[in-house]
């Protein structure tokens, strides 16, 4: 984890506690995930408690402590994609991609969320691959997009 990445992203904000909230966002969206390391420098350089900074961790489910995969397939379970069977659409790609939901695979390629709302009920049923949108989804189409997506080179990261 690079803590010149972390700073830059706080200095963003002018290192003002009042943002911390958008703070942990970007580092959320950097990382994936919120490294401790990162969350013990964003206390440091905004004088706050390290506890504090984890409560906001923990209290918003759109931050996670550990880390996600190269693609986040969130699956709406919401009522209006339930009826138009989300369920069906979350065991497709649980056998397709050999997890469970709620599981990060061993290579690090894929994390499998069910979600309560994504917000898009009149696409439902709903899948969101990190930011894209794949609506009116079916078990035949999540087998194709889990197809396509185990097709995709992993990204290397030098190191």
């Amino acid at each position: 984890m690079n803590l010149q990445r972390v700073n830059e992203i706080i200095d963003g904000y002018d290192a003002d506690r009042v943002a911390t909230l958008a703070i942990l966002q970007d580092l959320q969206a950097e990382y994936k995930y919120l490294p401790r390391e990162a969350l013990v420098q964003t206390a440091d350089r905004l004088s706050m408690p390290l506890s504090e900074v984890y409560r906001m961790a923990t209290f918003f489910r759109a931050f996670s402590l550990e880390p996600k995969g190269e693609f986040t397939i969130k699956v709406c379970l919401g009522t209006a994609c339930h009826v138009r069977g989300s369920v069906q659409i979350m065991e497709q790609f649980e056998r397709d991609l050999e997890m469970k939901a709620g599981e990060t695979t061993p290579d690090g390629r894929f994390s499998l969320e069910g979600v309560m709302c994504l917000g898009a009920c009149a696409l439902g049923p709903v899948v969101v691959v990190n930011d894209e949108i794949h609506g009116e989804m079916s078990p035949d189409k999540a087998r194709q997009l889990a197809l396509k997506l185990k097709a995709i080179e992993p990204e290397r990261v030098p190191g």
